[in-house]
């Protein structure tokens, strides 16, 4: 298994220094990185800005560990929702253009007077559409449980299992699983055959004396992210089971805590380092 960093990971340095993705990579070579995870979002000209990353990945012999697109097929029109199965179709063509065969994507999520029911048609249709497209390039479209609709993995096998693709996987976050109050461990047990893509992530219960915001799960319970092996994610358990199951594929780094992410990222890195030897 290889260390990958997400550029979310950084993302208040990101904002608050105006990060360009090529910044983002001048930091992870600093680090000793050898993979970088990228997200749709942080394009100021993406056409442009693409020609230059990629030149930038050979010149520092980094590699992409995944190209995330955040789309949402929880939409009530048919044509809202179609721009969403292209914004997963032009996802997959920067993938290739940046060298990884997985393309994050996330489901949906609820609101107003919409059903479960109603949100994971339009998610399965919405799939099965850009799963024709992922198959012909040969690109797994890596589910990240996130959210109400798919936050769970009895909903993320669900979904995978009605879209029916070999190319419609996983991206298993170790933290999010909390989010919705499903033990990390458990959820591994169930996606285990199914994942390709791993965000390594973990969050602890908020201290009622801090004065951060934090994320409130589907219980109201508010948690803070922190540096991995910090928190509730008993992550060792789950390093272990991916290899059992021989994954050989990234584990790509997502702090989401309060503290300076450049050097929470680095902490994060030489724990998981530690973990895998």
């Amino acid at each position: 298994m290889r260390v990958s960093v997400s550029m979310y990971s950084v993302n208040a340095r990101v904002q608050k220094e105006n990060w360009t993705t090529v910044d983002f990579l001048n930091y992870a070579k600093e680090i000793g990185l050898g993979g970088v995870e990228l997200l749709d979002i942080y394009w100021k000209d993406k056409e442009n800005e693409i020609a230059e990353v990629v030149s930038k990945l050979r010149e520092m012999e980094l590699q992409v560990s995944a190209y995330d697109v955040t789309n949402n097929f929880v939409k009530e029109s048919a044509e809202e929702r179609t721009l969403e199965v292209e914004k997963i179709n032009d996802g997959i063509e920067v993938a290739k253009k940046l060298g990884t065969n997985i393309v994050r994507v996330f489901c949906g999520d609820l609101h107003g007077n919409l059903t479960y029911e109603d949100g994971q048609d339009w998610i399965v249709e919405g799939l099965k559409r850009s799963a024709e497209k992922a198959e012909r390039e040969q690109v797994y479209l890596a589910i990240e449980n996130h959210g109400l609709l798919a936050g769970k993995s009895e909903q993320v096998e669900e979904i995978i299992e009605k879209v029916n693709s070999p190319y419609v996987k996983s991206t298993f976050d170790t933290g999010n699983f909390l989010l919705v109050h499903e033990e990390p461990e458990k959820a591994f047990d169930k996606l285990r055959e199914k994942i390709v893509h791993v965000h390594f992530k973990d969050f602890r219960i908020k201290d009622p004396s801090e004065q951060v915001k934090g994320f409130r799960s589907t219980q109201g319970v508010e948690v803070i992210g922190t540096i991995p092996g910090e928190g509730q994610v008993n992550l060792s358990y789950i390093v272990n089971g991916l290899n059992e199951i021989g994954y050989d594929g990234w584990l790509s780094i997502e702090y989401e805590g309060k503290d300076d992410p450049k050097v929470a990222n680095e902490e994060a890195v030489r724990r998981l380092r530690k973990l895998l030897k």
